[in-house]
């Protein structure tokens, strides 16, 4: 499956963006879906996740109240609503895919298939 990531871009602190995800190659429902970011000298980190039929979700704390991730298997999209943006939210966004027999929603590690990130930025 290959991932694509958008709606990256500069938001002031406080401010909203929503991130997409479009899948291709691939049967999107077949897929439990994921959205890392990495801040430069940081390591990737898991913030949100989704299982195939949205009945699961996981949420890393620094995304906890104010991220939402979702998904439409219809439009091969999976999302993530970021509100009340901070500056140290501030990194490149990756989503990625897994296959639901390959371990839990949260371990970072268990996903095999990477979109090329957005840029988020958020000034303060």
């Amino acid at each position: 499956v290959q991932l694509q990531a958008s709606g990256g871009g500069l938001v002031q602190a406080g401010g909203d963006l929503r991130l997409s995800c479009g899948a291709s190659g691939g049967t999107f429902s077949d897929y439990e879906m994921g959205w890392f970011r990495q801040i430069p000298g940081k390591e990737r980190e898991l913030i949100a996740a989704i299982s195939w039929s949205s009945a699961y979700t996981y949420y890393a704390d620094s995304g906890k109240g104010r991220f939402t991730i979702s998904r439409d298997n219809a439009k091969n999209t999976v999302y993530l609503q970021m509100n009340s943006l901070k500056p140290e939210d501030t990194a490149v966004y990756y989503c990625a895919a897994k296959p639901p027999w390959r371990g839990i929603l949260a371990q970072a590690s268990n996903y095999e298939y990477w979109g090329q990130g957005t840029l988020v930025t958020v000034s303060s």
